[in-house]
């Protein structure tokens, strides 16, 4: 494996430096951010393939707007023995509805705090429900879901049958996300393909959304202890890492990301957190990020609360940032030499985001 990831040029060098990411600092969280029409996408995809390219390191990429679910497909003006190298790579798409690969979770898979928060269950308002709940758990931990509220229906239990009805009026037995006694999403994680991209944006509601990024990563964090590396990108942060939870589920995910960011290094959970909405991610899981990508970010407010968490990235270069053309970016922290203006590269795989003008090779 490669020392350096070339991601593209660095800007004010004389002779166009190659830029390059240090690839084993990959193992510090990142941040990565620009606001719209940035190139943010377009530019975090470049650093994604040259991880597929020159590492073992398996990605986990929840991508709430479907922007990397290209990520297998090769350019056709991409170099042949780059596209040959890319083509044999294991790319795993999961989404909503797919015949090939059904994006689906198990949710009696997942913890009970995430299964009651899904079901709008408070452990202390619905103190009976939830305790219900408990006792439940080892009852039906081989019930197909499929079958679940039909075993809660059978019962002669009072709360048994007002858990069937929530499931019910909620509509949450029809969701496509649920597995039916078939294959889930986190069994395909555990076999860790080289990128496992969970696209989040075919859903009908922002509850399925939530739910399947949850179930990820509940079960990403409950086998911590395996300490089977990984890189997990969640684009679009501020949507599940919010300050200001819009309900328990939301409040969930980012407990659960900042849970990672706090305590996930020494298990080999990596996080990339990308947004063009800092101020809406929460602070604690900010603060733990060693590396940014700064691209073009015209709010004032966001710029001078980089210069408080990022503190490592030079304030004269992040203040230049409303400035930067699309496809340019401030690197800083540990995963480059120091910090640089750079100049991303061209893709090599289909992107989402095609505003951003290519540079010749």
């Amino acid at each position: 494996m490669p020392r350096e990831l070339t991601i593209g040029t660095l800007i004010e060098s004389e002779d166009a430096a190659p830029a390059q990411v240090l690839a084993a600092k990959l193992n510090r969280h990142t941040f990565w951010c620009g606001q719209s029409g940035s190139g943010k996408t377009y530019a975090l995809g470049v650093l994604l393939e040259q991880v597929l390219l020159h590492t073992r390191l398996p990605l986990v990429i929840l991508d709430p707007n479907s922007d990397f679910a290209r990520l297998g497909e090769v350019r056709d003006d991409a170099p042949a023995d780059v596209a040959a190298v890319l083509r044999d790579r294991d790319i795993r798409v999961f989404r909503s509805g797919d015949p090939d690969r059904p994006l689906r979770a198990r949710l009696l898979g997942m913890p009970l705090r995430s299964r009651a928060a899904i079901l709008g269950i408070d452990p202390v308002v619905d103190a009976e429900l939830y305790n219900e709940m408990l006792h439940l758990e080892a009852e039906v931990g081989g019930i197909e879901q499929g079958r679940l509220i039909g075993y809660l229906r059978a019962q002669d239990s009072e709360l048994r049958q007002r858990l069937a009805t929530r499931l019910e009026n909620l509509g949450m037995a029809e969701w496509a996300l649920w597995a039916w006694g078939e294959r889930d999403v986190t069994q395909d994680i555990d076999e860790e393909p080289d990128a496992t991209i969970v696209d989040l944006g075919r859903f009908d509601t922002q509850a399925e959304f939530r739910a399947a990024a949850l179930a990820v990563l509940d079960h990403l964090w409950a086998h911590r202890e395996e300490r089977r590396p990984r890189l997990i990108v969640i684009d679009e942060a501020h949507n599940l890492c919010s300050p200001e939870p819009a309900d328990a589920v939301q409040a969930l995910l980012t407990e659960r990301i900042v849970q990672i960011a706090a305590e996930g290094r020494k298990f080999g959970l990596w996080l990339l957190l990308s947004t063009q909405r800092p101020s809406k991610v929460h602070p604690n899981a900010l603060s733990q990020c060693d590396n940014l990508a700064l691209m073009r970010m015209s709010s004032l407010r966001d710029l001078d609360e980089f210069a408080d968490v990022f503190g490592y990235a030079p304030e004269s270069l992040v203040q230049r940032s409303p400035a930067f053309a699309q496809g340019q970016a401030l690197f800083a922290g540990g995963f480059v030499d120091q910090p640089g203006l750079v100049q991303m590269g061209s893709r090599l795989t289909q992107e989402g985001g095609i505003d951003v003008p290519v540079p010749l090779r």
